[in-house]
């Protein structure tokens, strides 16, 4: 936790950790209290028993609210962290002031059947097959990047593979891909940015649309140049939009 002034909790992705905000969180600890969390199964917490549950995270987040104190919060969420933020805006509205829903899409309802069982095999087949986490690392770091020639993104990306559990992380994809139905959008109330990168091929910019039609508050942000990862392959440009956002609401 850094900085002072209203609080923002800052929600990673599938394949990432809290060390994914590294290069924003300078840029808004002048004005906000600046809290970054690991998912259970990543980073510095604890594995768990079971499967990956939306709602067993929802109350991870909420015990993390309740120990600090704080009412209400402001939510950044890339990607499987924007849809924890949605989840957790479902069962606590009045605990939200606002979102920032990143390279995200609609539920898993929004996937194919295919697409459903391409997303679980390029992540789960090659641990199956006795592939190392630091084999498996730079191939899905490529196919999330939008320029491959961005070293400094893609090593950063690489890394924060790299520090993946192997079982937790299948739960995750497992769970994520099979049990994540909720689509609330049309139900959110609160003032929400959401943003995508220009080459996301993974959640692409016309399922950013989507979700952007259906939120009654929302402003659309299209970042060129970046893939699934705006805050780490444009932060300059990610933390420039995000932070007049939360200034106008906060």
């Amino acid at each position: 936790m850094r900085g002072k002034g209203y609080p923002v909790i800052f929600l990673h992705g599938i394949g990432g950790n809290k060390r994914n905000w590294d290069d924003n969180l300078e840029y808004f600890a002048h004005k906000f209290q600046l809290i970054t969390w690991d998912t259970r199964g990543y980073g510095d917490s604890e594995d768990y028993y079971g499967p990956f549950n939306f709602g067993d995270v929802v109350e991870d987040l909420n015990k993390v609210l309740l120990d600090l104190k704080i009412e209400t919060i402001n939510l950044v969420g890339l990607s499987m962290g924007a849809r924890i933020a949605c989840w957790f805006y479902e069962k606590y509205p009045n605990k939200v002031k606002t979102l920032v829903l990143c390279d995200t899409n609609l539920g898993s309802g929004g996937f194919s059947k295919k697409e459903k069982e391409e997303f679980v095999a390029l992540r789960t087949k090659p641990f199956e097959q006795g592939i190392g986490i630091e084999q498996f690392s730079p191939m899905i770091a490529k196919s999330l990047i939008g320029d491959t020639n961005n070293k400094n993104a893609l090593n950063k990306l690489i890394s924060s593979l790299n520090l993946l559990r192997k079982e937790s992380y299948i739960k995750t994809v497992k769970s994520f891909i099979s049990e994540d139905w909720l689509n609330n959008f049309s139900k959110i109330e609160v003032p929400c940015l959401v943003m995508v990168g220009e080459l996301d091929d993974l959640t692409p910019p016309s399922v950013a649309k989507e979700i952007d039609a259906l939120i009654p508050n929302s402003q659309l942000k299209i970042v060129e140049g970046a893939g699934h990862l705006i805050n780490i392959e444009k932060p300059m440009i990610f933390n420039e939009y995000v932070l007049k956002f939360l200034c106008k609401f906060n």
